[in-house]
């Protein structure tokens, strides 16, 4: 199958961890849910930090500055691919952490009566912050789901969404059944009774192109681990939020936005890589849409290969042709990312629907692709999913089993006293030649499991 514009061979070639070998097979790694493989030049980045700019901020020595340029590239960064400005970026130890944090802050203007709306479909990172306000007298609403697709209710969202709410938490994409929101227009929903919106996008980043200010979201979080680069979490908040609401801190740090939201030291070696993810994403841009300026964008950004990076693009905002723009290159290659990972899915889920026994969780319809990532889950009738995990696992095939820390959603469905499901997830650094293989042993195993 032909690429949009993808050169899958380079990309594989980049990524180091593709070349193992387990049970003399080559290891398929479809478990990218749970953390996506890193390009070398991620890993170098890492090391390369840790050897010249180790220190910490704010110092009146080299490795120090060394380090504040990074931070301030690192947010221009993050910026560049959420679609926002960079004193909107805050960093923090994981998605989980950061939510958190921000719920806890938003909890001080929590009054009894007040209500948060969550869903059924999310991650319980998502979902546990916000119940926590309950302490605070708030009342949590759960929106429900279609359990035939494993898409949200909108009746039941519209009418649990009323002059009580204060917050709506919903996912840009479900990590367990690939389910894509249409996040747009819950903001316009939540926004019309004066709600605030919070949107996990973390499984939803390694996939498609982000735009903040087209979903008009108040609060975006995402995880660095899920797109290709180490453990850092990013929130964006609009500006006027992260200055209104008060952040839980310790006396002496800055109260300046963003970084009054940055408890203790950053992970700084983790930022240089999640730079260098971000860029190894951009110069797939370059690649797919080649012009004068992303020849330069992408010539810049490979001068400094696995280095962690003070290069800083134009504003996105910026016309001028002259200029590189790396939120452009992002937004290409997101999107080229988008329509190979659509394709595989095709290949997937038409391969799976012939399997004797194996039931599949969410949306099958192939006409409905837009509106879920390429991450399927499933059952297999007469074994328990971490048996199939196990047997794939020990074929060289990597897929992950359970509830996916999606618990609402494994209970709604019936499957979490009997080991939720298999989760397969696709990236773009994945094959026609895996999926066939995948699909190959999962027919083995159906067989085994019948007889």
């Amino acid at each position: 199958m032909k690429a949009p514009g993808l050169d899958i061979e380079r990309i594989r070639a980049q990524f180091p961890a593709l070349t193992q070998i387990i049970n003399n097979q080559p290891v398929i790694f479809f478990d990218g849910p749970g953390g996506t493989q890193v390009p070398g030049s991620v890993i170098d980045a890492i090391a390369d930090y840790l050897v010249r700019s180790n220190a910490n901020a704010h110092g009146a020595f080299a490795t120090s500055a060394r380090t504040d340029a990074l931070i301030d590239s690192a947010r221009t960064a993050a910026a560049d691919l959420l679609g926002c400005d960079a004193t909107e970026v805050v960093f923090g130890a994981n998605m989980t952490t950061l939510t958190f944090a921000l719920s806890r802050a938003i909890g001080r203007e929590i009054q009894p009566g007040d209500e948060i709306i969550v869903t059924r479909l999310d991650h319980d990172a998502n979902v546990s912050p916000w119940y926590a306000l309950a302490e605070r007298g708030a009342t949590v609403r759960f929106v429900d789901i279609n359990v035939e697709d494993c898409t949200l209710n909108w009746s039941d969202l519209e009418q649990q969404i009323n002059e009580r709410t204060r917050l709506v938490a919903v996912g840009y994409a479900s990590n367990a059944v690939g389910t894509i929101n249409d996040v747009a227009a819950i903001a316009q929903l939540a926004h019309a009774v004066g709600a605030l919106v919070f949107v996990d996008a973390v499984h939803y980043a390694p996939h498609g192109p982000i735009d903040v200010r087209s979903l008009d979201c108040d609060f975006l979080v995402c995880s660095v681990y899920k797109f290709f680069g180490p453990h850092v979490g990013i929130l964006y908040g609009k500006h006027e939020h992260l200055a209104r609401f008060q952040p839980y801190k310790v006396r002496p740090a800055s109260d300046e936005v963003p970084s009054r939201w940055e408890t203790g030291t950053l992970n700084h070696e983790g930022l240089a890589g999640m730079v260098a993810a971000i860029n190894y994403l951009a110069k797939i841009g370059c690649q797919v849409a080649p012009s004068k300026e992303n020849h330069l964008l992408y010539d810049l950004l490979k001068a400094d290969a696995g280095k962690w990076q003070t290069f800083r693009c134009p504003p996105s905002r910026s016309t001028s042709s002259s200029f590189p723009n790396r939120r452009a290159a992002l937004v290409t290659a997101m999107t080229a990312i988008q329509q190979y990972e659509a394709e595989l899915s095709k290949h997937l889920m038409s391969g799976l629907l012939q399997i004797p026994g194996l039931t599949i969780y969410g949306i099958t319809d192939l006409e409905r692709f837009a509106w879920r990532t390429p991450t399927v889950a499933f059952r297999l009738e007469g074994q328990s999913p971490q048996m199939v995990a196990k047997m794939l696992g020990d074929r060289g095939i990597f897929a992950w089993h359970g509830n996916f820390y999606a618990s609402s959603l494994t209970e709604k469905l019936g499957v979490e006293a009997s080991g939720g499901l298999v989760r397969v997830g696709l990236l773009h650094y994945n094959t026609v030649a895996e999926i066939r293989r995948l699909l190959e042993e999962l027919s083995e195993i159906a067989v085994l499991s019948n007889n």
